[in-house]
């Protein structure tokens, strides 16, 4: 226990951090997650209905024999040194596990809001195996900002720096704008340098005033920047509240440009999103 002001959870052999937000309720919810099993059971299509709603998490899902099986106790070992952060699920269904295209004693892995999934190669595995391959994917091209890892997700940076995506799910342009930040991360899924924290204002209501004064941006609507951790110096995509919502193809060209360092934080050079509507305005005023 090395680290000032950290809680640390002891739960049978295994000790957690928690490194999240220092709320009362979140902290509840995180210890509730904690005492679950490491591996949860899809036995029906209704539970199976469950597990893909699930999209905003990495989640794994495996096909055994039975509780009993030697593989399973692998995977499930596996799932003890990741749990409660990472999703793992398992099938000892025939039924099941052909909806998934689950061969015996296989894994796939799910990345956040990815449509498909990934096997693990080299079946059957060992414990070693999965947990090698998760902490070689573990950094998602799209992840959410979540208060009980926020501080965690917020460390894991790429060369000092995050892209950053604000936007409501519930309301309808943070909605639109969302699918198409899922549409840009699905096409660029395998680059392992992106790396998008998508923030919703909604779940950090007490963060909203300080994001705008420091960032110099107004959260009613949505906004996508990318963000020096050390300074919190930051540059943001322009987008007008009364135009429509950029384009999946100007969202990743703007990204492009984040990821060539033609965009940066050291750099006040405003980056628009409609570069015809900076020519009109130029033409209007010859």
């Amino acid at each position: 226990l090395l680290e000032v002001d950290s809680i640390y959870i002891f739960a049978d052999d295994e000790i957690i951090e928690y490194d999240g937000e220092l709320a009362a309720d979140t902290l509840l919810e995180f210890l509730y997650d904690v005492i679950e099993e490491p591996v949860e059971i899809i036995s029906n299509d209704r539970e199976l209905k469950g597990f893909h709603h699930i999209e905003e998490d990495i989640k794994l899902m495996g096909y055994f024999k039975s509780a009993k099986s030697s593989h399973f106790t692998e995977y499930d070992d596996a799932a003890e040194e990741f749990h409660p952060f990472i999703k793992f699920f398992a099938t000892f269904e025939p039924k099941i596990a052909n909806k998934l295209n689950l061969k015996m004693n296989e894994v796939d892995f799910y990345e956040p809001f990815m449509n498909k999934p990934v096997t693990i190669p080299g079946k059957p595995y060992t414990e070693d195996d999965i947990v090698s391959f998760i902490e070689e994917h573990d950094r998602p091209t799209l992840r959410k900002l979540e208060p009980h890892s926020m501080y965690e997700i917020w460390e894991d940076d790429i060369n000092g720096q995050h892209i950053v995506a604000f936007a409501e799910e519930s309301d309808p342009d943070g909605y639109e704008f969302l699918e198409i930040l899922k549409e840009v991360a699905q096409e660029n899924t395998e680059d392992p340098d992106l790396s998008i924290i998508w923030i919703d204002p909604d779940n950090f209501p007490l963060m909203v005033p300080y994001w705008e004064k420091t960032f110099g941006i107004d959260l009613s609507s949505p906004q996508i920047g990318v963000v020096d951790v050390e300074d919190a110096d930051s540059v943001w995509m322009e987008m007008d509240e009364e135009e429509d919502m950029p384009t999946a193809d100007e969202l990743d060209t703007w990204i492009e440009g984040v990821m060539s360092g033609r965009i940066n934080p050291d750099d006040e050079t405003d980056y628009n999103h409609d570069d015809d509507e900076e020519e009109d305005d130029d033409d209007e005023d010859e």
